[in-house]
């Protein structure tokens, strides 16, 4: 039934005039699945505001947050299909539809900070990983931060062996799911609008997630412990639908473009201050104890995720992974 109301959205979509005209204007559903005060949040809005004023109300943005219009694991395929024209998911969302190699962003420790990032976000191997979504019917637009991530679970985490044998939460991707094996862990892939009901349940364990991600879902909560590791990056692709993109006049393409690199400026610089602020929040809130790790328990964390690099070497491809380090120098050792 879904599919067939995706169908549907796509042909009322292919067979409906392009418009330029203000009383009659273009509309982009931008649909995400976090809360509207979170990096990602706040960067659709921002789009949102200037794509309407770049181009005179000749287009309109609805930005639809919090999975109201699709979940985790519909989003790409309503864009395929042509229901929806904008996303921004995250990397790890490309596996799954057969882009594998933007799971290169999830190994452990690949990317030691903002400076290594952007190095790849804003060069040569950030364009070529986007041009990857062309066969599936998409167009890249945009690289959107949401920041490291750090640990959490209802009992303390400092070394590989607290993670022996819990449950934790995962995003579907193989590298996720492979790092927390390595630390004698359970993975489950669960969508991010039904992770707080889990942690609260005990359905799951554990998770790991952005302060800001953590505190907007309000996951502190319902976790005793938060392990401030920096271990992995979340970060967004900002995509539209390929053939509403290339149907677009190029004067509003052009105008939606110069919109959208103002908002990705927009976004990346506010996604430190968001984490840092979230995190101080969940200090002050009392509700989880933050840990922070000594040098030789990191190492250990390191350690023990070394052989997710060549597990998945198969998988997204030893060059993509050696082009990856050559421009951040990161590891786990």
């Amino acid at each position: 039934m879904r599919k067939l109301f995706l169908a549907a959205a796509l042909c009322a979509l292919a067979f409906s005039p392009v418009t330029v005209s203000a009383d009659n204007p273009i509309v982009i559903k931008f649909s995400h699945v976090v809360a509207p005060d979170t990096p990602k949040g706040k960067g659709s809005e921002k789009f949102k505001e200037l794509a309407e004023k770049y181009t005179n109300g000749r287009v309109k943005v609805e930005v639809y947050h919090n999975s109201t219009l699709y979940k985790d694991k519909e989003e790409l395929e309503a864009l395929q299909l042509g229901a929806v024209q904008m996303l921004a998911p995250s990397n790890s969302k490309f596996g799954p539809i057969g882009v594998k190699e933007f799971e290169v962003f999830d190994l452990p420790y690949i990317l030691p900070d903002v400076t290594a990032l952007r190095k790849v976000t804003n060069g040569p191997l950030g364009k070529k990983l986007l041009t990857l979504l062309e066969p599936k019917g998409m167009i890249g637009l945009a690289y959107w931060d949401n920041g490291f991530k750090q640990m959490s679970a209802n009992k303390p985490l400092r070394t590989p062996a607290d993670y022996q044998g819990l449950k934790f939460r995962i995003q579907s991707s193989k590298v996720l799911e492979a790092q927390f094996r390595a630390l004698g862990a359970v993975p489950q892939v669960m969508a991010f609008s039904e992770v707080y009901q889990a942690l609260q349940t005990g359905v799951v364990d554990g998770q790991e997630n952005t302060p800001s991600n953590m505190y907007t879902q309000k996951m502190n909560e319902v976790q005793k412990y938060i392990t401030h590791t920096d271990h992995g990056y979340i970060g967004y692709v900002v995509v539209v639908n390929k053939q509403f993109w290339d149907g677009l006049p190029a004067d509003i393409r052009g105008q939606l473009e110069k919109a959208m690199n103002e908002a990705t400026d927009y976004t990346n610089e506010i996604s430190q201050k968001e984490n840092a602020d979230a995190f101080e929040a969940i200090k002050k809130s009392g509700t989880s104890t933050i840990l922070e790790l000594t040098a030789a328990e990191k190492t250990a964390m390191r350690q023990a995720m070394e052989p997710v690099y060549k597990e998945m070497a198969s998988r997204l491809g030893q060059g993509v992974i050696d082009e990856f380090l050559k421009e951040t120098g990161g590891a786990t050792h």
